[in-house]
């Protein structure tokens, strides 16, 4: 374990010291490597075991947040380091209560105020904008700054402010948008919005100290009358052969249906379509909704007549149907950087359209990754699951691709909503893919076997007995493996007896923790690979993956041609900081003497090829005693193994021999006799 400090303000539940740069944590650390950490990271699910590849080890380690690269949290070497390395692990932030400026009277509960900069920026005051201005919205200070910097990264819903509006007797505005308001960074207007006649008459929107007139072109109008010549359909190549030259998808008839791909984002299509066309208003529909129930004949209230009108996509407000006012869009349009901040748009909120149902992939419980990889997606989502039932699939926002969201719907991700976007991203992951978001989850996974291992252990039966009665009333399937010979074929026979994907494999030696949760599932959103958890050794006097519960992938489990010392080990796996019980053999000296023969030999080994400070720890635990019976042969089993280690000069077939029961049951009878 490395040494931990931390930058600014303790961290709750983790036990380090406070420096004041990273250049002090280095010039104080013990070990070679330390720990600096930030305040504001959620490290719940950190795993400060981590440690850097040999040719890692001049780098400095750096972990990045939910939006930037850079979370400011470090592992960095005592002697100093020449370049930073950035891991795809994310460490979540928290609000900085302390950075932000919440302008009075917005709705900023959508608003994610966990966002923070750069770090290797300049000081910048961020200012967050609206659905109307780059400005308006929350801002984020960095101390010493004086530029401003506009963020694109979120807009906030401005609030009805009504003291700087003026409204003329004898028009109706009860469909007036007052959330409107101007940019602030510009020179002071009376901002003055039209009727259906003339380019005033209408609100006025007076900034104080203002004398100049500035024409607002969301004028109140008496009719639209919108031909059904035209209307544009985007082919996101879901369908084919469902549009012709006259009909929609639903057999509305119109005299011409120009079909038009979809690229990048909703902004460069509807730029596109609008180059190309002389009408005053266009349709511009969706292959991937169903228009059946919808009204064509609708227009918008007078004073929106100049407003791009979006209807939603059942409940996603941005959805995929528009109707669009051909000059005032190109007048507007090159000058927008985002649809979102359009500056005269109306979601239409008392219509939507139903999209047609997203294909599904049936998958079964492992990970999805080669599934994802090897599906030719010819539609913008994609829902692969291992449920055959009907699933409420949500309404992903299509506008733009950070918008195009991974969408697992459940803990373990074997129900997920797929972007066609990321497929292209992923490499080994699906979070190779920026932009996951975990907010949709409403579905349980399937709970996973869990399967008994024992070999004659004194505690066995005690433990199973224990492990049973706190499982009773979970849906987790419970079996038993007992006395196979060989300890990769007990780990193969414990997968053939399981019926799902990964499986909690529960050693006889460990008295289960009774809060440990078996609902935990594996990331499908990951390859394949086994979960090892922590466990407590009090005889030891440690804790880590030891004889702790394995969530073992079956079906890697069953390839494993146990070549190498750890079975689990040599194959991809990741440590889960949970503690799952507590290992007792404290009236079994064979046991102790066994089972510290084995950890001794693999921690002696890294220690020699790795210089592991936490191996080395860990291995003088094991070949040292605490005073009892057991404990002596605990040490004895530990400096055994060593001996053995040297013996053979760490020959690998020679260490391969300690893999079975049998062999070391006879290596003890050699020096020690019968007992």
């Amino acid at each position: 374990m490395f040494d931990i400090f931390y930058l600014n303000n303790p961290i709750e539940g983790i036990n380090a010291s406070k420096v004041e740069s990273i250049e002090e944590a280095c010039q104080l650390s013990k070990t070679r490597f330390c720990w600096v950490l930030h305040y504001l990271c959620d490290y719940s699910d950190f795993d400060f075991l981590w440690e850097p590849k040999p040719w890692e080890l001049h780098q400095r380690h750096g972990w990045s947040s939910q939006w930037q690269q850079d979370s400011e949290t470090y592992l960095v070497p005592k002697g100093g380091y020449e370049e930073t390395h950035y891991h795809l692990g994310i460490v979540p932030r928290f609000m900085d209560d302390s950075k932000w400026e919440i302008p009075n009277g917005i709705n900023s509960d959508n608003f994610d105020f966990s966002w923070h900069p750069d770090v290797t920026e300049s000081p910048y005051i961020y200012q967050f904008g609206t659905q109307w201005q780059k400005t308006g919205g929350p801002r984020y200070v960095v101390s010493g700054a004086s530029g401003v910097k506009y963020v694109r990264d979120q807009v906030i819903d401005a609030p009805i402010d009504m003291a700087n509006w003026e409204i003329p007797n004898g028009i109706n505005s009860d469909n007036f948008d007052f959330s409107w308001h101007p940019d602030a960074t510009n020179s002071p207007y009376i901002y003055q919005f039209g009727t259906q006649h003339q380019k005033t008459g209408g609100p006025k929107y007076i900034v104080h100290g203002a004398s100049t007139v500035k024409y607002v072109s969301q004028i109140v109008v008496e009719n639209i009358s919108i031909s059904n010549d035209n209307v544009y359909m985007i082919d996101h190549g879901n369908i084919e052969n469902d549009i012709t030259e006259t009909k929609l998808i639903d057999g509305t008839s119109f005299s011409n249906v120009v079909k038009t791909r979809f690229i990048s984002s909703y902004l460069g299509t509807l730029r596109r379509i609008v180059k190309k066309v002389s009408d005053d208003y266009i349709w511009v529909t969706s292959s991937l909704c169903d228009y059946s129930d919808f009204d064509f004949s609708w227009h918008p209230e007078k004073w929106q007549g100049t407003m791009l009108h979006v209807f939603a996509s059942e409940d996603q407000r941005f959805g995929d149907t528009f109707l669009i006012n051909v000059d005032s869009f190109k007048d507007r349009i090159d000058n927008t950087e985002l649809l979102e901040w359009y500056d005269t748009i109306n979601f239409v909120d008392d219509i939507y359209v139903k999209r047609w149902d997203i294909p599904r992939v049936h998958v079964d419980d492992n990970s999805i990754v080669d599934d994802i990889k090897t599906h030719e997606f010819k539609s913008p989502l994609v829902l692969f699951t291992n449920i055959d039932d009907e699933v409420k699939v949500p309404t992903i926002n299509l506008w733009r691709e950070k918008t195009r969201v991974v969408a697992p719907l459940s803990d373990g991700g074997n129900t997920t909503v797929v972007s066609r976007d990321a497929k292209n991203h992923i490499i080994t992951q699906v979070y190779d893919y920026p932009f996951v978001s975990k907010k949709y989850k409403t579905l349980k996974d399937n709970p996973q076997d869990i399967v008994y291992i024992s070999n004659g252990e004194a505690h066995a039966d005690v433990n199973w007995n224990h492990l049973k009665e706190i499982t009773r009333n979970i849906p987790n399937r419970l079996v038993r493996v007992d006395k196979v010979k060989g300890r990769a074929e007990a780990y193969k026979e414990a997968a053939k007896q399981s019926n799902t994907a990964w499986f909690f494999a529960v050693f006889a030696k460990l008295e289960v923790n009774p809060e440990f949760s078996w609902d935990w599932q594996p990331d499908r959103l990951q390859e394949d690979k086994h979960y090892i958890f922590h466990a407590l050794n009090p005889i030891v006097g440690v804790e880590y993956g030891h004889a702790a519960i394995i969530a073992y992938h079956k079906q890697l489990v069953l390839g494993n041609p146990s070549h190498g010392l750890d079975f689990t080990l040599d194959q991809e796996h990741e440590v889960v900081p949970l503690r799952s019980g507590t290992t007792y053999y404290d009236n079994d000296i064979h046991t102790a003497w066994r089972t510290s023969f084995r950890e001794s030999i693999k921690l002696h080994e890294d220690v020699l090829k790795t210089n592991s400070i936490e191996s080395e720890y860990r291995l003088s635990k094991w070949c040292s005693s605490n005073g009892t019976e057991v404990g002596d042969w605990n040490m004895k089993g530990g400096l055994d193994g060593v001996d053995y280690y040297n013996e053979v000069n760490g020959d690998f077939d020679s260490l391969r021999l300690t893999y079975e029961w049998e062999w070391l049951d006879n290596r003890f009878k050699q020096k020690y006799g019968q007992i």
